[in-house]
């Protein structure tokens, strides 16, 4: 008879999202999967077959299922608009001049890691894009009509510009967080809707 699980799943999850979020797929060793876990190499490999590459998977989709929420906020609403969609922008600000925000998006960093040669992380990332880029237009077109921004704005394309932003936005804060680079970043975006 199997003896009982003595982990949770989903702690170890988070344990092992937290290890890549901090040093990116490649420089987490398996050993320091079992450190950050407190759970033996061959328990990790039955619950999560495939090791370090499926824990890593299930990271980015723990990742995208919990914490994205939480940064994504008022933009995520359906009613969202402008004052949303800039919120959105002074969080990413606000984390990157952080010592925990320094540490970026795990998915922005996955992007830049490994989305070129693993098309299993590079979906998820594409996921997360879409899912920003849809939030972005729905505040855009809610802001145009609402008089917020101006009516030849093509709220499709400008979201897409917006993602890019906030894409590049993250990985300058990493190299460089300097808050008045970044505002500027940012207000420069939101000028060209006005």
């Amino acid at each position: 008879m199997p003896r009982p699980r003595e982990f949770e799943p989903d702690a170890v999850l988070d344990q092992a999202m937290q290890r890549f979020w901090l040093r990116g797929y490649r420089a987490t060793s398996i050993e320091e999967l079992v450190r950050a876990t407190g759970v033996k190499p061959g328990s990790l490999y039955s619950v999560f077959p495939g090791g370090k590459r499926t824990l890593f998977l299930r990271s980015l989709e723990r990742y995208s299922k919990l914490v994205v929420p939480q940064k994504l906020g008022e933009l995520a609403a359906p009613g969202a608009s402008l004052a949303a969609l800039r919120g959105y922008f002074d969080g990413l600000v606000g984390d990157l001049l952080s010592p925990e925000g320094r540490q970026g998006c795990l998915l922005v960093n996955t992007a830049i890691e490994d989305a070129a040669e693993d098309d299993e992380a590079a979906a998820v990332v594409r996921g997360h894009l879409a899912r920003l880029e849809q939030c972005m237009t729905t505040a855009l077109r809610n802001a145009r009509a609402a008089g917020e921004v101006r009516d030849s704005i093509d709220p499709g394309g400008s979201a897409k510009l917006l993602v890019a932003t906030c894409q590049g936005l993250m990985v300058v804060g990493k190299a460089n967080p300097d808050g008045t680079v970044l505002r500027a970043i940012v207000d420069n975006a939101f000028a060209v809707l006005a």
